[in-house]
């Protein structure tokens, strides 16, 4: 019988999970939806039983709807989204909805840390700043706000690390998740006692820490039964999300650099020694020995997910009679309006921002509107806005002495043609796409091939499954366009962010 992995991916908008050959190829899908709530501004929340309802749904679908017989999986991987605190009782219950890495509640909490620790110190440990976004402030806002649920915190687990204590009972946390605490030694790649005192989070909150692909544990008798995965099926720690999507685009060594596609966008530059840059995000990798230089953006494909959903009504009644999606219909009408969109630009702060200006009260505007712009201008506009952002990241990266080279894209964004050549053209690197837009989930399940041993390495494992789909050439012609519309980009967010802080 053929062994295959599986992958689990627990997104923002939904999770995924896909069954892999060691080639790669994927022999079974499914995806469940569920939603984001928002019961205050600034503050973005999910209800972690519904990613473990999402991914018993997803896992056992695609087995039944497959055919697949639960012996043939070999190893479970688990990815997720970070910054997610799952707050658990002694009991192993969930207390409270896990605020997202879009939530920016503990802009205080993180101010009053910062001034009282320094942000130089915090910075010296986590080779990160302290930033609302982060799990840090988030648990320190509980302790503040809600002390009554925060003394039956037993533990504090990562978005996946929520699902692998539903399948394998293991309260742990991988490496790579572990940057989202500012308590976490990033050189070190364990916890720093002095900084968790400082911060005034209880050690024993923090789970233990264990490499990515490493075996924690078995699928138990009750996760079998929500599954339909066999009892016994070896579980590994998993993966933070970008980094996984990292490593299912190719990117191991030194130098390459994943573009990011999925709700956030942004990039992840692999190194193999430690360069944090407080303008940007420093994680481990989920490959031993190296790390990721992340530029981590709120605007990714959640921005043309948003245009669709409120601007695509008549898109979405002309479906069935063109054949063609909303998104599709969209990315024609972009495509008839010429590069810079005639002046009109768009900054894709939609949540604030993080990286590289750290502004949690940024906001998403529209520059250069007349009545001579169409529908179509503001689509475009909209995915110039977001190349833009990946552009701004880079060029950070490398004044911080990074080498980024071709760039490797991944997620739904990925598909667009049209986006794609934007973002080549607007960065001026050559994008190469993978054959599929699995690449988060498929390094989930790479984790658990080397972990339970189909492959020998992550060489190995790269080698064998990852192949590309096509080869965006930078259009250097057009560089005098986007690059005069970028630093209009830059100024405009620095003229307005005095208003933008009021």
């Amino acid at each position: 019988m053929e062994q295959l992995l599986l992958g689990i991916d627990i997104g923002t908008s939904a999770c995924k999970a896909a069954l892999f050959t060691r080639e790669g190829r994927a022999v079974a899908a499914e995806s469940e939806g569920y939603p984001c709530v928002y019961p205050h501004p600034g503050w973005v929340e999910q209800d972690p039983a519904a990613w473990w309802e999402a991914a018993s749904r997803a896992v056992k679908s695609l087995l039944v709807k497959g055919d697949i017989p639960p012996e043939a999986v070999a190893g479970v991987g688990v990815d997720g989204q970070s910054w997610a605190p799952v707050y658990l009782d002694e009991k192993g219950a969930v207390l409270a909805a896990a605020p997202l890495w879009l939530d920016t509640r503990a802009q205080e909490e993180c101010r009053v840390l910062n001034a009282a620790i320094g942000e130089e110190e915090i910075f010296r440990v986590a080779g990160n700043p302290l930033q609302p976004m982060y799990t840090t402030g988030k648990v320190v806002w509980l302790k503040r706000h809600y002390p009554e649920i925060f003394r039956k915190v037993a533990k504090v687990l990562s978005s996946n690390g929520y699902i692998v204590y539903k399948l394998c009972c293991a309260q742990v946390m991988d490496l790579s998740q572990g940057y989202s605490w500012h308590c976490f030694d990033i050189q070190r790649g364990c916890w720093d006692p002095g900084m968790s005192e400082e911060l005034g989070i209880p050690p024993v909150l923090l789970p233990d820490l264990r490499p990515c692909h490493q075996v924690v544990g078995v699928i138990t008798r009750e996760a079998a039964e929500a599954t339909g995965l066999l009892a016994g099926t070896r579980v590994v720690s998993g993966g933070l999300d970008a980094a996984c999507a990292t490593l299912g685009a190719g990117v191991i060594h030194p130098g390459e650099c994943q573009e990011q596609g999925g709700q956030a966008g942004g990039i992840s530059v692999c190194i193999d020694r430690y360069k944090a840059d407080p303008r940007l995000i420093l994680s481990a990798h989920v490959v031993p020995g190296t790390w990721i230089l992340q530029g981590g953006t709120t605007g990714g494909g959640g921005v043309m997910r948003w245009m669709e959903r409120e601007f695509a009504q008549y898109e979405r009644s002309m479906e069935s009679e063109t054949g063609k999606s909303s998104l599709e219909q969209f990315n024609e009408l972009a495509g008839q309006v010429p590069p810079g969109s005639d002046g009109l630009l768009f900054l894709p702060y939609m949540s604030g921002e993080r990286t590289p200006i750290w502004d949690p009260k940024a906001k998403g505007v529209f520059y250069g509107l007349d009545y001579a712009k169409t529908k179509g201008h503001m689509i475009r506009a909209a995915m110039e806005g977001v190349a833009y952002s990946i552009r701004h990241n880079i060029d950070v990266a490398e004044e911080a002495g990074c080498r980024v080279g071709t760039l490797r894209a991944t997620g739904g964004s990925a598909n667009s043609l049209l986006w794609t050549q934007m973002k080549a053209d607007i960065t001026g690197k050559d994008i190469v796409v993978p054959y599929a837009d699995m690449a988060t989930v498929l390094g989930a399940a790479l984790l658990a091939g080397v972990g339970v041993g189909v492959y020998r390495d992550f060489e190995e494992a790269v080698a064998l499954t990852v192949r590309e789909a096509r080869v965006h050439r930078a259009d250097r012609s057009l560089w005098g366009i986007y690059d005069k519309d970028y630093q209009v980009y830059r100024e405009l967010y620095r003229v307005l962010r005095p208003l933008m802080d009021k």
